[in-house]
């Protein structure tokens, strides 16, 4: 059994005792996550929202909360000596999905 979720402005495909990173949630660890933005359930068959199913919940469990690897961005103009070198870390949170309820 798999749900697809949406949180954070992108589309999750979970499944019960699985561990995703998502975008950084305002929880400490060990709370628990209730996502209520089930796009689709399947069990035996697939049971798909418009855009969202009523009374479906996806229970998580914050495992915890980080930073992504560092990425370079180098922005550069030949011939006017212009180059600018920066860098990014993107905060994630580590969630450990329960249950599933449909």
């Amino acid at each position: 059994m798999y749900a697809i979720i949406a949180t954070g402005g992108k589309q999750y495909k979970v499944a019960e005792g699985e561990v995703i990173y998502v975008e950084k949630l305002d929880k400490s660890e060990g709370e628990t996550v209730v996502f209520d933005s089930v796009l689709a359930i399947s069990k035996d068959t697939m049971q798909v929202g418009s855009p969202f199913i009523p009374q479906a919940s996806v229970t998580a469990k914050v495992v915890e909360q980080g930073r992504g690897k560092k990425i370079v961005v180098y922005k550069y103009k030949r011939k006017s000596g212009y180059h600018k070198k920066t860098g990014h870390r993107q905060s994630y949170t580590k969630l450990k999905i329960e249950s599933i309820k449909a």
